[in-house]
């Protein structure tokens, strides 16, 4: 992992933003850089520190931003760079820091690399992306683009088939396909000093540091990540050397390989082996008090361990990619869900909305490629003006409709009810920033995962302070035990816990936090 890791991240609470859907400040139906700005009081009011913001490149929207036409220019819809220059400076007025969403696998079919790279002359692009020698020949297990240029053969795509994958080379080529280049041929080599550029220029700008999109996926064929995993180290060495302070944080899902490759911390994904979604989003969550939070536990500690204890693994309530927390945990459950979401390791991540408990709008029709991820991008709910607040353009022009309900939650609406889910989200970022063990990189010993049962149970430590956090969501009484004497109460939703000796009667659908 990097020598240099910034200070900034010991304590760092991330709010996710989506720009297209958070503030529009133009009567446009589109969210920008100037409703952001003049929305920077709210988070850092709400406790976060730091802000991770979505592709906000230019683009045709095939893929809500994640299919780049210029990495150096931002969106028009959001606004120019000089706007975006003035963000970084007014995040910064606020002791806050911001990341930018960097997808380094793809581009859009419209980027200038990609129609270079089409053409049948060679030229300093057609090794840009991945591409076979004959329009007949597709790449075994990834679909492709074929049939669109005078180049012969057939590109290499990422997920949509407007998505041209970049070329990082394979791992081992197959001498039969002579197209398969290897990680140091020229072309990978120059994709990966391409990308140093980019990062080069948006660091320079001010921004603080990138989240990665998809950081594991970059070289095909890749054994182990041993590939991608040496690209990326080379990528820290560069970062050591002219940025030091630069925050990365990777989508890969496996600290151990994440760190390795010089990333500060790793975001734990909804898809893949994590178990992140038997918490919030299976037809049995544990949060919502009737599901099983062991295989997650036995999972992440595998993963803690692989990572030499050091925890820095992101648990996200939720982002653009997964239905809204609010869709599957109600109520209570909601603040108990959050209780765990701001007491565990690794820098906690809220998704713009989460706070107030906004719900996922069912049956829309597919935006920008969001289709079933639709009705988690719908725009934020402020206040009870039109639109929620979000913007004064025609209800018609929105960039995704909103919820229509006439009790949906809003900003205004939470501030004014003390006993609301945004004053306990407050209330547990305040919590966390109080004390150290509970931050980043404090370590965590669970006391009590049992299968199918409740509560879960576990200490967070960092020098001489130590912190037990009880979460039962569930609607009965549970036990469990604990023998060490518990000292101070630091938090409590509900009613308090009874502790006789060492038998701990916890109440249902509360959450404690305790020094001992």
């Amino acid at each position: 992992m990097s020598g240099n890791f910034p200070k900034w991240l010991d304590n760092a609470v991330f709010y996710e933003i989506y720009p297209q859907s958070f503030m529009d400040s133009n009567a446009d139906g589109i969210g920008d850089f100037q409703g952001i700005i003049s929305k920077l009081d709210y988070i850092k009011e709400l406790g976060c520190t730091a802000i991770w913001m979505n592709p906000c490149f230019d683009s045709p929207f095939g893929d809500a931003g994640y299919d780049v036409s210029d990495y150096y220019k931002a969106a028009p819809r959001y606004g120019t760079n000089e706007d975006l220059k003035r963000l970084f400076e007014e995040v910064h007025k606020r002791d806050m820091h911001i990341l930018l969403d960097l997808v380094p696998g793809h581009t859009s079919v419209e980027h200038a690399w990609f129609k270079e790279s089409m053409k049948a002359e060679e030229n300093e692009f057609t090794h840009r992306y991945i591409w076979t020698d004959s329009i007949w020949e597709e790449p075994l297990g990834y679909g492709s683009i074929r049939g669109i240029s005078s180049r012969d053969g057939s590109c290499v795509v990422n997920f949509f088939s407007h998505q041209p994958a970049l070329n990082y080379g394979y791992y081992k080529p197959d001498p039969q396909k002579k197209w398969q280049q290897s990680v140091d041929d020229e072309g990978p080599r120059a994709t990966v000093e391409a990308m140093k550029d980019i990062m080069r220029f948006w660091l320079s700008m001010g921004c603080d540091g990138f989240r990665v999109d998809m950081a594991g996926s970059l070289v095909k064929g890749d054994e182990d990540g041993k590939g991608t995993i040496k690209l990326w180290q080379n990528v820290r060495e560069f970062l050591d050397e002219e940025f030091p302070e630069a925050a990365m944080v990777s989508e890969w899902g496996e600290p151990d390989k994440s760190l390795q490759g010089g990333f500060h911390m790793d975001f734990l994904l909804h898809f893949g082996p994590s178990h992140y979604n038997d918490l919030f989003r299976c037809d049995a969550p544990f949060f919502a008090g009737n599901g099983d939070a062991s295989e997650f536990v036995k999972k992440y500690l595998e993963n803690y361990e692989k990572s030499e204890r050091k925890g820095l693994i992101c648990i996200p309530s939720g982002n653009h990619d997964m239905d809204r927390l609010a869709r599957t945990i109600k109520g209570e459950k909601l603040k108990i869900a959050f209780a765990f979401l701001l007491t565990m390791p690794g820098a906690p991540f809220i998704y713009y909305g989460d706070e107030i408990g906004m719900r996922h709008v069912e049956n829309l029709v597919s935006v920008e490629g969001g289709y079933g991820r639709t009705g988690a991008r719908s725009p934020m709910q402020w206040d009870n003006s039109v639109n929620a607040g979000f913007s004064s353009a025609p209800k018609d022009a929105l960039y995704i409709p909103q919820d229509e309900a006439t009790d949906r939650p809003t900003v205004q609406k939470q501030l004014e009810d003390p006993d609301s889910l945004i004053h306990e989200v407050k209330r547990l970022i305040a919590i966390r920033q109080a004390h150290e063990a509970l931050q980043s990189k404090g370590e965590i010993t669970f006391i009590y995962a049992e299968q199918k049962k409740y509560p879960l149970a576990y200490v967070r430590s960092c020098g001489e302070e130590r912190v037990l956090v009880v979460l039962n969501p569930s609607d009965k009484a549970v036990e469990f035990t604990f023998a060490e004497p518990l000292k101070e109460k630091i938090y409590v939703l509900g009613d308090d816990m009874v502790v006789v000796d060492a038998s701990v009667k916890v109440p249902p659908c509360s959450a404690h936090f305790y020094l001992f």
